[in-house]
């Protein structure tokens, strides 16, 4: 079975930026998704589409058919009191210079950004909204595991269902 539209597949993969291994995903623990709603750049789709299991690939991707190149309005300031918990505190924990952390906006929407700075004195804490990967060119070198279908239930969920794909 061949790589298409609405099929679940699953891959291993290595991935590297400027040559710098930055990710590995093995055969025991494959990434799995379903074609056309992976979330993933659509040109990595692309670039499998037509392959089958047991199949290699290697390709890179530009910061433009990868995750984008990075703006600087997606850096943003937010109050400082945006995150305090509800008995006023500050969660020094979770909130460390680097860490990406999920939000959510006033529309419900989900969003994830990296702490580039907290400002105590000045009550506010700046985010990088922008992909991590933003502004790289990514190099995959991998492997087709498996092909298969997906489920009704899959197609109408939008996501692979299983090992390595979303779990209810």
């Amino acid at each position: 079975m061949k790589i298409s539209d609405k099929k679940v597949v699953a891959i291993s993969y290595k991935l590297s930026v400027n040559g710098q291994l930055v990710e590995t995903v093995d055969a025991a623990h494959p990434m799995l998704f379903l074609v056309g709603n992976s979330g993933l750049p659509e040109k990595f789709e692309s670039n499998l589409v037509g392959l089958s299991a047991g199949q290699t690939f290697e390709f890179s991707l530009s910061p433009e058919e990868g995750f984008g190149t990075r703006l600087e309005e997606d850096v943003l300031n937010l109050p400082l009191e945006d995150f305090y918990s509800e008995n006023g505190t500050l969660d020094k924990e979770f909130l460390q210079l680097g860490r990406i952390i999920p939000l959510t906006d006033d529309q419900g929407n989900h969003h994830k950004a990296i702490i580039l700075e907290i400002n105590e004195a000045q009550k506010f804490i700046k985010l990088d909204f922008n992909h991590p990967l933003a502004d790289k060119t990514l190099q995959f070198v991998g492997q087709i595991e498996s092909v298969r279908e997906a489920t009704q239930e899959e197609i109408s969920h939008g996501h692979a269902h299983g090992h390595g794909g979303h779990v209810h």
